[in-house]
């Protein structure tokens, strides 16, 4: 998911610059990076919209409790802290300066039904960062305190350099969870008003694609499954257009801006954490935005993308321009000035040997 992928993706980037940075999260097969130290399986649980992997066992505390003492970390970094688990855990035991990074947006009511407690573990907290605007507004006023706004970050170079998935004809690209907060059946439905060479590329899995599979059986729509990171890169770099129909819960277009990183252009839904992206401040347009759930506007924006190769060029002009603002590199950058900071105010209040 996205948040499993910034926080990789962080790790690579401080790993490159010469710092020990190692991610404690539960992994259900083989680490996915010699960094990752395994805490145990997950449990999927349904969470805004959408299915979240966590490990709220004994055994997982137990072994994030073992790992916390036995690294001796200068700074832990917090992703999602309120997630029951190793993150509360990590809140309780606090080993090292802390700090969090609230991901989530939409509506969770346990938020304002515990928001004592959100206070109380926020106080946890040394430094807080919400990824969007609309994750601040989800957790500002229950847990308190001063927040700063960071941006999700990709790593550019990783989407320029992939080798694109050979196509033989125009290619759609979908990539996410087959629930109906991603808005596959919008773009499903849409099939039917483009092009008869047009092949639809659907990522992914979920509680949703047998149902989709059966409603719709245009021989137009290839069912992937579940891909790798490197299979997703080049399909990314492959597809003549990347849809994002998404009905909301996005608090950030991270796969947009993968997207356009991969010289594609996007074609998505006009939620708020997509349209932040899509219209950037003083620039062109990065992407065609269509009413969540609008069928007929969804079908109006692709077939400009797939009929016009000029507006295609310029939303690749556009969209290169614009992921470049998220480069992870300068995020990194970010990130170590507020390490670095907790670490000296770590330092000067421990008191002499």
């Amino acid at each position: 998911g996205g948040v499993q992928g910034q926080v990789l993706s962080l790790a690579r980037s401080l790993r490159k610059r010469g710092h020990e940075a190692r991610v404690l999260a539960p992994c259900d097969g083989p680490p996915p990076e010699l960094f990752v130290t395994p805490l145990g399986r997950s449990v999927p649980t349904a969470t805004n919209g959408s299915i979240a992997p966590i490990a709220p066992d004994v055994s997982a505390q137990l072994r994030t409790i073992r790992a916390l003492w036995d690294e001796s970390f200068d700074v832990v970094h917090l992703h999602e802290p309120f997630v029951p688990g190793p993150t509360v855990t990590t809140l309780l035991v606090k080993p090292a300066p802390l700090i969090g990074t609230f991901h989530a947006a939409g509506t969770q009511p346990a938020y304002q039904a515990l928001a004592p407690v959100a206070a109380w573990f926020g106080q946890r907290l040394d430094d807080r960062i919400a990824v969007s605007d609309d994750a601040l507004a989800l957790v500002g006023d229950s847990v308190g305190g001063e927040f700063t706004v960071l941006f999700n970050g990709i790593e550019c170079d990783r989407f320029r350099t992939a080798i694109p998935w050979p196509t033989t004809g125009p290619t759609v690209l979908f990539i996410g969870r087959h629930e109906e907060r991603k808005g596959l059946a919008t773009l499903l439905a849409a099939v039917a008003g483009l092009p008869d060479d047009v092949t639809i590329w659907v990522a992914g899995e979920g509680p949703l694609t047998a149902e989709l599979k059966e409603r719709h059986r245009d021989p137009r729509i290839e069912w992937l499954g579940r891909i790798d990171d490197d299979e997703r890169d080049r399909r990314l770099a492959g597809a003549s257009v990347f849809c994002a129909p998404s009905l909301g819960g996005e608090s950030f277009g991270v796969i947009l801006l993968e997207a356009m990183a991969a010289d594609t252009p996007v074609v998505a839904s006009s939620i708020p954490g997509y349209a932040k992206v899509a219209l950037p401040d003083g620039g062109p347009p990065a992407a065609l935005l269509s009413a969540p759930g609008d069928v007929e506007g969804l079908v109006v924006a692709l077939n400009e993308v797939l009929a016009d190769s000029s507006r295609a060029q310029q939303l690749r002009d556009a969209g290169r321009t614009r992921a470049e603002q998220f480069d992870l590199e300068l995020l990194c950058d970010l990130y170590l000035e507020r390490y670095e900071r907790l670490l000296t105010r770590s330092l000067a209040s421990t008191p002499a040997p």
